[in-house]
């Protein structure tokens, strides 16, 4: 593992926690009748916590296509999922909560269950998959799902939908990590050229725009700790399922490996479960949009 890999990856992972709870403070502001709508991004993009929040957003990305560009997805993947720590440091400042008994065994399960995968797995490169109607099934599989779910989360925007807008963006963030690094295997091989004739960076922008709809629908509807959670799981279990599924990576298939891989994984959700319900995470500063929809009524 590129120890440069682990420190761009680890950046990547604080500059997206800080930049969530930043945008999370601003969105839970904005009029619930942009919700789902681009038209939440123009009246968003006046406020100057958001656009702080836009900016580490935007740094943390960059900093994460650049990992992505020098190490496999089922290693960057996993690391990303720590941002959730760095949320909940910012969040602490903000509250003043202290960590407590559930924020140490929220830390320990995220960060243990990251290192399990990452030892047991040792992820590696490989020959990506030729075969397109392999990448088209499981990037169709992956935004069907982001489709349904958000469909869903429209029926039920004040109670279940945030979570499930922020699972959506999660699955959709997913599959653009793995266009990324797609895009930055055919800059490599071709230059701008190679890559401009390409349809997946085009698909990384769409893609990118698009979850960022739904965390903001998401983060102006609820507290940040009925949407960070959801997001901070899908994004990497759908990076993973991509890199295995036809970018090449490669994991240790024994039965010892799996097991120990498996257990990462579940220790990595159940770590970001803890840590997303912990009392610091901010429940909003104003009025809750179940509040706010209430008293338009």
């Amino acid at each position: 593992m590129s120890v440069l890999v682990l420190v761009l990856a680890v950046s990547a992972a604080c500059c997206l926690g800080f930049g969530f709870v930043l945008q999370q403070n601003a969105a839970q502001r904005a009029p619930l009748g942009d919700f789902l709508s681009p038209r939440l991004l123009l009246d968003l993009v006046r406020v100057p916590r958001w656009l702080a929040g836009m900016g580490l957003m935007v740094a943390g990305m960059a900093l994460g296509a650049v990992a992505l560009g020098g190490g496999e997805l089922t290693l960057v993947e996993p690391l990303l999922a720590t941002n959730l720590l760095f949320a909940l440091a910012l969040s602490r400042i903000q509250t003043r909560q202290p960590l407590g008994p559930q924020g140490w065994a929220g830390l320990a399960l995220l960060a243990g269950g990251v290192t399990a995968f990452i030892l047991a797995g040792e992820p590696r490169g490989g020959s990506a998959v030729t075969d397109p109607l392999r990448h088209w099934l499981i990037i169709g599989v992956m935004v069907g799902a982001a489709l349904v779910l958000t469909a869903c989360a429209g029926r039920s925007r004040l109670t279940w939908g945030p979570t499930l807008l922020a699972l959506a963006a999660g699955l959709l963030y997913g599959v653009q990590d793995a266009l990324t690094r797609v895009s930055g295997r055919r800059f490599s091989a071709g230059g701008a050229t190679e890559l401009l004739t390409g349809w997946q960076p085009y698909a990384v922008v769409v893609l990118g725009i698009t979850g960022l709809v739904l965390v903001q629908s998401a983060f102006e509807t609820a507290p940040l700790r009925r949407s960070l959670p959801a997001l901070t799981a899908a994004q990497p279990l759908a990076g993973i399922a991509c890199g295995v599924g036809f970018l090449g990576d490669r994991l240790r298939t024994d039965a010892g490996s799996l097991a120990w891989e498996a257990g990462g994984l579940a220790s990595v959700v159940a770590g970001i479960v803890l840590l997303g319900l912990h009392p610091a995470m901010p429940q909003g500063t104003g009025e809750s949009g179940r509040e706010r929809a209430l008293q338009r009524r």
